[in-house]
């Protein structure tokens, strides 16, 4: 006999084949019954525990795993480009939509609230990321996956918040976001081996914490959220972007191969937890939760199909897009601008 299982219902190959779907429909599903069934999900014990309250200690556990895969192990260009990425992709847009919000205060703009405009800049999908320049970049692309790992959750939109005075952000709060992160950090650097124990944790928490969130969501926040959504991405995506490219060609002077910087144009699949974890330290912000959250799921799903487009585009253009060549990987060397 063989141990290969087959799936009857592929239901999780399913979800991952849809852009941020281990996310986004255990969210939708959690708004639905949260909106139609409510009770269902407070009759106490385990069933409240996992499905109603789970949300932050599963993020938390999230944010210790993806601190166990930042490696001290990682070489000069690798550091170069990933510290690039981070400041045009969440440096810099986040103090851009700060300055915005100093203007128009936490309402935002179009209907699109600060909070949910400063957690949708400031991060990257780090797993589409790789997917892209494993197929077009090199070793040094490949290796600023650490930026992502270091945008990747909430303290960055509360750092930015805390620091403008748009938000009364404790500063334990700011402590209390990345100790996991930085506890996770320590210890994958002591024991690679807890790398591989808890690689498993985003497929793992994902889905139940987004479950859970989506039951404090409103479907009628959702319908608003998704059209207002759309435009977020629809401004995301090339905006960030094109800040990336910036980056790629004038300060990593990577010619030709700059259009690569486009992929980084993403809203991350994690960003939608955290208007949530923003209102935990700041109650000021629960009023723009729900409609936040769904407007980030709203543009981590259309940064995710439009930011490898355009990056492909800008690559064709070029004459870039080809796969890599390892020869090229192994000199290392920075393209003629």
């Amino acid at each position: 006999m063989s141990n290969q299982e087959t799936s009857r219902v592929p239901i999780f190959a399913t979800m991952q084949r849809i852009p941020g779907g281990l996310m986004l429909i255990p969210l939708i599903l959690g708004a639905i019954i949260g909106t139609f069934a409510s009770g269902a999900l407070e009759i106490g014990s385990f069933t409240t525990a996992l499905f109603a309250d789970s949300a932050l200690p599963l993020i938390a556990l999230l944010i210790f795993a993806t601190g166990t895969q930042v490696s001290a192990r990682t070489g000069g260009p690798i550091l170069a480009t990933a510290g690039t990425l981070l400041l045009t992709k969440s440096l810099i847009p986040a103090g851009l939509a700060v300055l915005l919000g100093l203007f128009v205060g936490l309402d935002g703009i179009f209907g699109i609230s600060l909070l949910a405009l400063l957690a949708a800049v400031d991060n990257s999908n780090g797993g589409l990321w790789l997917a892209f320049t494993g197929q077009y970049g090199d070793e040094r692309d490949r290796g600023a996956y650490l930026a992502s790992a270091i945008n990747d959750g909430p303290f960055l939109t509360l750092l930015f918040l805390g620091a403008s005075g748009l938000g009364d952000i404790p500063v334990l709060a700011l402590v209390g976001a990345i100790v996991p992160f930085l506890l996770g950090v320590l210890v994958g650097n002591l024991d690679a081996q807890w790398r591989k124990v808890v690689a498993p944790v985003p497929n793992i928490v994902i889905p139940f914490f987004a479950f859970a969130l989506g039951t404090g969501i409103d479907l009628g926040d959702i319908v608003t959220g998704g059209v207002s959504g759309l435009v977020l991405g629809v401004i995301v995506a090339p905006v960030t972007g094109f800040l990336v490219y910036l980056g790629y060609r004038f300060l990593l002077r990577r010619g030709k191969m700059s259009g690569i910087g486009f992929a980084a144009g993403t809203t991350a699949g994690n960003a939608i937890a955290t208007p949530a974890v923003v209102a935990a330290a700041d109650p000021t912000f629960q009023q723009y939760v729900g409609t936040a959250t769904a407007q980030i799921a709203a543009s981590a799903l259309v940064t995710a199909i439009l930011a490898p487009s355009i990056a492909a585009f800008m690559l064709k253009r070029s004459g870039a897009l080809v796969k890599p060549d390892p020869a090229r990987d192994a000199a290392g060397s920075a393209e003629p601008a």
